[in-house]
């Protein structure tokens, strides 16, 4: 049974309790195997070997706060090594993420899916429980995919801190 962290996070004030470990800066990054919008193909930590890493956890891209964070993110990527790689995770079908990036212009981040079984929330601590969604959070891991920056957003209606999340990406390339 895996880890549960009681009022981890809020949603509008309201206590949420988190499936998984709350992971912490100089812990290795877990492996994953996620969905993306080639359903038939898994995507794992893997596939981004040797690249730093943005790892963005949100509820839904279908929200205004996520449609906001992951249109900053592309934003961002612009301005960012090509070194670099903006993941952004949630529970929404491959289908659904695919149609919302085509609208939103977002080409630079790459949407993956958690909907098959919940086991990136449950590895990097972002599972809601009882809700099937992913808490608010952001993670920086390095080439070698050592954690060098972990975000976990109390109240998952905020938006996580920018500034801290780039100057880690641009630090872990150095």
């Amino acid at each position: 049974m895996a880890e549960e962290r009681k009022n981890a996070a809020t949603l509008r004030g309201t206590p949420l309790t988190l499936v998984g470990p709350e992971l912490k800066p100089g812990q290795k990054a877990p492996p994953f195997t996620l969905v993306g919008k080639d359903i038939t193909k898994p995507v794992t930590l893997d596939n981004f070997k040797g690249k730093v890493k943005i790892i963005a956890s949100v509820p839904s891209l279908d929200t205004p706060v996520c449609d906001a964070e992951t249109r900053r993110f592309n934003q961002e990527a612009a301005g960012l090594s090509g070194d670099v790689v903006i993941l952004t995770v949630s529970m929404d079908l491959p289908f659904a993420q695919a149609r919302w990036c085509g609208a939103a212009g977002v080409d630079k981040v790459v949407t993956l899916s958690d909907h098959r079984d919940g086991t990136f929330g449950e590895s990097y601590g972002t599972l809601v429980k009882g809700l099937r969604l992913l808490s608010r959070a952001v993670f920086v891991a390095d080439r070698d995919d050592r954690l060098r920056h972990v975000e976990y957003v109390p109240e998952v209606g905020n938006q996580p801190n920018f500034d801290a999340v780039l100057t880690a990406a641009r630090q872990a390339l150095a």
